[in-house]
């Protein structure tokens, strides 16, 4: 799918490949848009990509002393949902990351590729305008900072220029009095793209909301401001009448699309019942009942500081015709070293199944909803499928194959064989690797806490009560 493949270990180094390759590279952290749209052919002439994940510093989240929150570009959604930081400083931004995909989607999917990639039903753009996020881009020419709400152009389409890298997000952090918070309407309650979401921010000042932010998103080519419901309600307390009447308002500010998730009228009553909604909880101070206290991340301990940074940068070079490469993928998987000589244009899925023959891994969906292709890259849950093959180099990782030691299984898998969890077992690796994870992430989980665990995974079958179970009993035998 690609010819280079270089993974770099600073800023300067990207701005260089960018310079010399231009519109056939792209800056990849999560790939996990762009394995899909290389594999699908929606995305042609990339032949270089520049790994950025281990360039030290960048999945920081910080606020400096003017109050801004600044992210990296390698932040993931679930360092935003794990960040007090985010949580008490830009909550809209940390209910958004919550809805975005499944937690192995989270743990690689950056908010910088989300925002790059444009697409007006992303769920982290919406609340980023409403909380007037500035993004700073920089290349070899210099660099220049622009409000989020004048970066795109159209759908899919943004200022930034193919020699250019998004270095910085930067968010103004609400104040004790000013609150927010974002809503979302999906067709299922995990793993779902928006039909509708939106997000307002708001001051109170003696009950009487000031100031007031209404983003909706997946209604129009870009994100939109419900600018006659802010005006409306601005210096009015949040009555029930003044609620309705906002949110009526808010219908007049989009023009919907028809498509196959929601029709045009379907999307003009979300945008009404979503404001409303959200005028409510922000009103009565509950905007944040439904959020996670401690949320499911898939992340090992000892992964969730920072991931393992390089001392040097290193590339790969193939041809197209046969995609031979001279240097091997040196990785270490369950525990052991491995070199791989071929297989470095594929994803890490088809890397271990066809090159390492470890076939415990599953291929459902090769498009990460499904869950069968999970394993531990680096501590962290992940679908192989949407990884490239190449990120393995000087990484560790756990498959399935992995669990089992010194011939006994282990807890998880004992606990889904006694309590008849495996059915047609397609699915069973994916459900093992993310019950693995989460057991020694949380030693004693709720039964939510399981259940947040597996959005990821999906189940033909309909298996889930005994899965559940079978987690919940491995929980006691670990």
């Amino acid at each position: 799918m690609w010819n280079h493949y270089y993974s770099v270990s600073s800023i300067d180094e990207v701005l260089q490949l960018l310079s010399e390759f231009g519109p056939s590279a792209r800056i990849i952290a999560g790939a996990t848009d762009l394995m899909l749209e290389m594999e699908r052919g929606v995305r042609k002439g990339i032949k270089t990509l520049i790994d950025v994940t281990r360039v030290a510093g960048l999945d920081q989240i910080v606020m400096d002393e003017d109050m801004v929150i600044h992210l990296g570009p390698t932040v993931t959604h679930n360092q935003c949902v794990g960040s007090k930081l985010i949580v008490e400083h830009a909550f809209p931004l940390a209910q958004a990351a919550w809805e975005v995909g499944a937690p192995q989607i989270r743990n690689r999917g950056t908010i910088a590729g989300n925002l790059i990639t444009a697409s007006p039903a992303n769920d982290t753009i919406t609340p980023l305008i409403a909380l007037q996020a500035v993004v700073t881009l920089r290349s070899l020419r210099g660099e220049r900072r622009i409000p989020l709400a004048n970066f795109y152009t159209g759908v899919r389409r943004t200022v930034i220029q193919p020699d250019e890298m998004l270095v910085s997000i930067s968010i103004p952090a609400l104040p004790i009095d000013r609150r927010g918070m974002f809503i979302k309407v999906g067709l299922r309650r995990a793993q779902a793209i928006s039909v509708v979401n939106a997000a307002i921010v708001l001051d109170l000042d003696l009950g009487k909301a000031m100031n007031v932010v209404i983003a909706l998103g997946a209604v129009a080519p870009t994100i939109v401001r419900a600018s006659e419901a802010e005006s409306f309600l601005n210096g009015k307390t949040l009555e029930e009448n003044t609620i309705l009447e906002a949110a009526r308002l808010a219908v007049n500010s989009v023009h919907p699309i028809d498509d196959i998730r929601g029709s045009a009228d379907y999307r003009l009553e979300m945008v009404r019942v979503s404001v409303m909604r959200g005028l409510r909880s922000l009103s009565a101070g509950n905007e944040k009942i439904d959020f996670p206290a401690e949320p499911v991340l898939l992340e090992q301990p000892e992964a969730q500081s920072h991931p393992p940074v390089l001392n040097a940068s290193y590339a790969f070079h193939w041809n197209e015709t046969d995609q031979a490469c001279d240097e091997p993928i040196i990785t270490c998987v369950n525990g052991k070293e491995m070199k791989f000589k071929s297989g470095h244009h594929k994803s890490l899925l088809r890397l271990l199944r066809e090159d390492g023959g470890l076939i415990g891994t599953k291929e459902g969906c090769a498009e990460g909803e499904c869950g069968a292709c999970t394993v531990i890259l680096d501590g962290k849950a992940v679908m192989s499928c949407l990884v490239p093959a190449v990120r393995a180099h000087l990484a560790e990782i756990v498959s399935v194959e992995g669990l089992a030691s010194e011939g006994k299984l282990h807890p998880v898998q004992q606990a889904f064989v006694d309590t008849g969890a495996v059915q047609c077992g397609y699915c069973t690796p994916g459900f093992l690797m993310s019950a693995f994870v989460l057991l020694e992430e949380k030693s004693n989980p709720s039964q939510d806490q399981v259940k947040q665990a597996i959005t990821g995974n999906l189940c033909r079958c309909t298996g889930y009560y005994k899965i559940v179970e079978a987690i919940e009993k491995a929980a006691h035998m670990v």
